[in-house]
């Protein structure tokens, strides 16, 4: 990755960032419309760290020039700052005087590699402000916490060999509220075993032709919620793609918002309650049947006539991400890969003291959930050991700014990887991709295909 070119993304994206008030999460764990420069705001804070790429080499000190507007007017003011490692405690505090606008502030180092976070807040008029900014260090070594168990491929191969004792079968039915003069829409249940099922919309041109069509899956962002936008992405059956767009919970997209909200709740722990649900057992942990299901409908799609019979791929975001990341992993028919700042990633990490850890941030359960057990457990289900596996081309994104899935833990999966693999950091990005981005990831695996 060369320094110029990452320079050219952030300034890129921080001009679309604070003209565009439409960028989002692809489906995001915990940000749904996360901006860096909040729509119609009054103010605009801007962040320079001395090094145009934003990375430094571990004893390096870093500095950032601060600038904060009003009305795009340079105030003066005090600005209170901390900083912390990244996701952790803040480790020093303070307070500077910004004259017209702007103030240098030196956020020191650190010795081990890592991002260091510099917390900002104003008060300007009697209205709060606030904006953060992180910065890296000796980024290519950080190295993740999570071990590999000695009967990692064991467990998943027995696992996906007893989802596969229920034959495959779905049905489908034609959504004709998202079928375009190009494509056709369908929503689709398939059975992933004995006991689940996942439903997912199902997109094909209109000109569909038998063993023509490479197939992409599309995993979700964390929570228990409805396919919001099933258009989103039509692009792909526009390019000739077959796209199946999924839930993991086995819940009709078509259900009421209080209904999907009735389920989140019954879940307990906020929305993502799931990802708690069995933990302790590597062998009940809700998450065993999720993985398994995203095979199984890799089965379902490689079933399909149309199929190519050559080409699959899988693509999402945070949570979504994650599990494109774990369905390469598992299933070698996976021909390309492509994962916006996985979550469920160094899950386990902040069990070590100073050590950042992964979406969903199991540090902060008042239950104390991390334990020798939880740990153990959680080895099977990290995105790093999957990442481990992985054979074929992958495509990652992530972003600096990310405190819903911290580029710490995106560099902990990316330095992993043994495979090919092409990067795409936007350093300014909080939670979000642009719709460009999200194009861009279509235009990847369509220039990969064999």
């Amino acid at each position: 990755m060369k320094r110029d070119f990452r320079f050219l993304i952030t300034t890129l994206l921080f001009a679309l960032s604070a003209s565009f008030p439409l960028f989002t999460g692809q489906g995001g764990a915990g940000a749904l419309h996360a901006e860096n420069y909040p729509y119609r705001s009054d103010f605009l804070w801007i962040t320079n760290p001395n090094h145009s790429d934003w990375l430094y080499k571990t004893g390096e000190k870093a500095t950032v020039e601060v600038q904060l507007y009003k009305y795009g007017v340079a105030v003066t003011t005090d600005i209170n700052y901390e900083i912390a490692p990244d996701m952790l405690e803040a480790t020093s505090k303070g307070s500077v005087k910004m004259k017209d606008g702007k103030v240098n502030i030196p956020i020191g180092t650190r010795k081990t590699p890592g991002f260091l976070d510099l917390k900002l807040t104003a008060n300007v008029d009697g209205m709060k402000t606030s904006h953060h900014v992180k910065v890296g260090f000796d980024v290519e070594n950080i190295q993740p916490f999570t071990k590999m168990p000695s009967d990692f491929t064991q467990f998943w191969q027995q696992t996906v060999a007893e989802a596969r004792k229920t034959p495959i079968s779905f049905t489908r039915e034609l959504a004709k509220e998202y079928c375009t003069d190009k494509i056709d829409c369908w929503l689709v249940k398939v059975k992933i075993d004995n006991s689940h099922s996942m439903y997912g919309y199902l997109t094909m041109p209109k000109n569909v032709q038998k063993g023509k069509h490479p197939v992409v899956l599309c995993p979700p962002g964390a929570g228990i919620k409805t396919i919001k936008e099933p258009l989103r992405h039509r692009y792909y059956a526009e390019e000739g793609m077959i796209r199946f767009e999924i839930e993991i919970h086995g819940l009709d997209p078509r259900w009421s918002d209080s209904d999907f909200k009735a389920v989140s709740s019954a879940f307990g722990s906020k929305e993502n309650g799931y990802l708690v649900n069995n933990i302790s057992s590597r062998e009940f942990y809700y998450m065993r049947h999720v993985y398994a299901g995203m095979v199984r409908c890799i089965d379902f799609l490689t079933s399909l006539p149309e199929w190519d019979g050559v080409n699959v791929a899988v693509q999402g975001g945070s949570q979504g991400g994650a599990l494109a990341l774990i369905t390469a992993g598992l299933d070698p028919r996976v021909t390309l890969c492509v994962a916006n700042h996985p979550a469920l990633t160094d899950m386990a990490a902040y069990s070590e003291k100073g050590r950042t850890g992964g979406y969903p941030h199991f540090n902060r359960n008042p239950a104390g959930i991390l334990t020798p057990q939880v740990i153990k457990v959680l080895e099977y289900y990290d995105v790093i050991n999957f990442c481990r596996q992985i054979k074929c081309p992958v495509r990652m994104t992530w972003g600096y700014n990310d405190s819903t899935c911290p580029p710490t833990t995106s560099y902990a999966a990316w330095n992993v990887l043994s495979c090919p693999k092409e990067p795409f950091v936007t350093p300014i990005n909080e939670h979000w991709t642009s719709e460009t981005m999200e194009r861009q990831h279509m235009e990847w695996i369509k220039a990969k295909l064999k």
